[in-house]
């Protein structure tokens, strides 16, 4: 996609950035603002294990919720594109959580402002929460730099179906879960809906691809 090398440089300027934030505590990064779809090539094929704490402490992997199509989105109270997101995400596991899709939030950010800010916008969905070990979390997807919000989408298999860098809105995530249905369901491996969920996405009037 021809905006990705301008996202991937914006991108890496805020991880570095965050990683500034976090061990300083000082005034949080700019965050990229241009959302696209995670090159397939970079990502891992599947659910990468890694443990982070809960809301309670405890260590929790993405592998601790076997057979469900996750939707895990990596976020922080400081990003304002993350925090207008959380609503959608409410939403989607209130939606399509009896069908098997299970929303994971992973903050890279201090416990106690995740705690409270969860606390404040009744977040529903489960919570793993680091700082650097965070970081290094979404790193493991696969992808050189990462911005956020990032959220990644698997099937029931734990195989990496796409991944979106950037706001998710309710239309992207219409066509994806549809895409993510399709493996699910056996017709489709996640390699075979990439191009056709990535053509459909710059379709959308709000894709930053739409119009190229």
């Amino acid at each position: 996609m021809k905006s990705w090398p301008i996202v991937a440089i914006a991108a890496s300027a805020m991880a570095a950035g965050a990683a500034f934030y976090l061990s300083r505590q000082q005034t949080p990064p700019p965050v990229a603002a241009v959302a696209t779809e995670a090159p397939a090539a970079q990502l891992v094929a599947t659910l990468p294990s890694f443990q982070l704490g809960d809301r309670d402490g405890q260590l929790k992997s993405l592998q601790d919720w076997p057979n469900q199509a996750l939707i895990v989105n990596f976020w922080a109270t400081w990003c304002a594109p993350c925090r207008r997101e959380i609503p959608l995400l409410q939403q989607l596991q209130r939606d399509h959580g009896p069908e098997g899709f299970q929303v994971i939030g992973v903050a890279v950010d201090f416990r106690d402002k995740v705690l409270a800010y969860a606390d404040e916008m009744q977040i529903e969905y489960p919570l793993l929460i680091g700082e650097q070990e965070a970081l290094d979390a979404a790193a493991a997807f696969g992808v050189e730099a990462v911005g956020f919000p990032f959220t990644v989408f698997s099937d029931r298999q734990g195989r990496i179906v796409t991944a979106h860098m950037g706001e998710l809105t309710a239309a992207q995530a219409g066509l994806i879960l549809d895409a993510v249905r399709k493996v699910n369901s056996g017709l489709a491996t996640p390699e075979a809906v990439r191009a056709d969920l990535a053509t459909a996405l710059a379709r959308l009037p709000d894709s930053p691809a739409a119009g190229e």
